[in-house]
């Protein structure tokens, strides 16, 4: 029971998904600061991959990558620390728009829309942090396997696609219900 309790409230700890946040965007652009995520959906797949090292080694062997640079832990096979939910279009946080104008408020952060699609882009202080984070022992797995996300460096359409013909167990997941 006290794991339980301890990841209970390893998830509400919003700190944790605002550093996984900004080590996806750092990741994803490459360190420069013109280089957005186009998409909450974007966002959320490439959150999913993360928050899910499992899901990520099937996904890396989809694209012809070698999964072991996952380095999924014993531990991890069998327990998820941060639970998704499955919507309509597959696995999300419905927290990440709350995220978002966290990050945003401490200028972590800059979100524009253009048209129908969100672009969150990572600010210089938002890399500085993104950085450090990196390299804190807390993180380092973390920004190791978000550099791995690169190889998801797909429109959110083609990426949710992805996800969907990879993970076809995931649209049976009851919609509404935590992904565990």
């Amino acid at each position: 029971m006290r794991l339980l309790d301890s990841l209970a409230r390893l998830e509400e700890e919003e700190g944790l998904h605002l550093g996984r946040l900004l080590i996806i965007l750092k990741a994803m652009s490459g360190q420069k600061l013109d280089q957005p995520i186009a998409g909450l959906t974007k966002l959320a797949k490439l959150d999913f991959l993360l928050r899910y090292p499992q899901y990520l080694e099937r996904a890396l062997q989809a694209r012809h990558v070698n999964p072991k640079a996952v380095a999924t832990e014993k531990h991890e096979k069998h327990s998820v620390e941060s639970a998704m939910v499955r919507y309509r279009f597959g696995p999300w946080d419905q927290r990440y728009r709350k995220f978002l104008n966290l990050l945003s408020a401490r200028g972590l952060v800059k979100v524009s829309i253009e048209g129908r699609k969100v672009l969150i882009f990572i600010t210089d202080k938002g890399l500085q942090v993104a950085n450090a984070l990196a390299s804190a022992d807390a993180f380092a797995l973390v920004d190791k396997r978000a550099q791995l996300l690169r190889h998801f460096d797909l429109t959110a359409t083609n990426l949710m696609n992805f996800i969907y013909a990879t993970f076809p167990e995931i649209a049976s997941f009851r919609s509404g219900k935590a992904i565990r």
